[in-house]
């Protein structure tokens, strides 16, 4: 019985299970984006983001930690010196799932994880966005009436200049 086991066991034994989940976050680091069967991002996720946390600070017991994970030289020193940096002021939430569709050959469900800070598509309207955000509430259409008030006072006044 498998009473209590939230995680999934991806059809394979233990080590091979840590075999790919090692293999697949040494990816994701080297190239921030990958796409997988939706299970394994979702597994994925659950692997990775405590690394992602560690590769926030940046010092000698964190970087052992992460390299026993990865027990990969390159990777542990992109995730310290590139990405640990990019999302030092991020809470957490650092990866993203997005589902791509269908296998052809066997049905699987596609899914393509990436970083979240690294997509320059998502991110750049983000960035230009001020502080305030603009809140709308039901029957609020006495602004738009004071805009068009407002709007031939400032005409006037050009065309008295």
């Amino acid at each position: 019985m498998r009473h209590g086991k939230k995680f999934n066991h991806l059809g394979r034994k233990s080590a091979h299970r840590k075999a790919t989940l090692r293999n697949m976050v040494i990816a994701l680091i080297t190239h921030k984006r990958i796409n997988t069967t939706l299970a394994k991002a979702k597994a994925l996720r659950v692997y990775a983001e405590p690394l992602i946390t560690k590769g926030k600070s940046n010092d000698t017991h964190n970087r052992r930690v992460a390299f026993s994970y990865l027990q990969h030289k390159e990777a542990t020193t992109e995730l310290f010196d590139v990405i640990g940096p990019k999302v030092a002021d991020r809470p957490g939430g650092y990866l993203r799932v997005i589902k791509t569709g269908f296998r052809l050959g066997d049905g699987a469900e596609l899914a393509m994880i990436e970083f979240v800070d690294f997509n320059e598509v998502y991110n750049k309207d983000g960035a230009k966005k001020s502080g305030k955000t603009r809140r709308s509430r039901r029957g609020g259409g006495g602004n738009k009436a004071a805009a068009v008030a407002a709007a031939p006072e400032v005409e006037a006044t050009k065309d008295e200049e």
